[in-house]
């Protein structure tokens, strides 16, 4: 990932409503979620929601998978990958040990 893509990332999920929509398709897990139940479930109006999705579908942070007629978001781990692996390219200065905490933290359980 290059700072430009960084950038639209963070600017992406650094809106209330777009940082909400990135978490709960992260929770959906791989079936992700159609585009409405998603604006039903932050109670938001589904053009409203089209646009935050497209913003984050631009920023590579969710991607949309058509299933018949309706299309589903489902979070872009790889993207989130990269965002993640992109801040810490220079942590710790050399010092891997110090990064170790963050790494945990960022692990999943599942």
């Amino acid at each position: 990932m290059d700072k430009k893509a960084a950038l639209a990332s963070l600017s992406a999920l650094g809106q209330d409503t777009r940082l909400e929509v990135f978490r709960l398709l992260v929770r959906a897990g791989t079936e992700g979620m159609p585009a409405g139940e998603v604006a039903t479930s932050l109670g938001a109006v589904q053009n409203t929601m089209s646009a935050h999705l497209k913003v984050l579908d631009h920023a590579g942070l969710v991607r949309a998978e058509r299933d018949g007629r309706t299309v589903r978001y489902v979070a872009d781990m790889t993207g989130f990958r990269d965002l993640l692996a992109y801040l810490m390219e220079d942590c710790c200065n050399g010092s891997p040990e110090l990064c170790q905490p963050v790494i945990q933290a960022v692990t999943c359980n599942c």
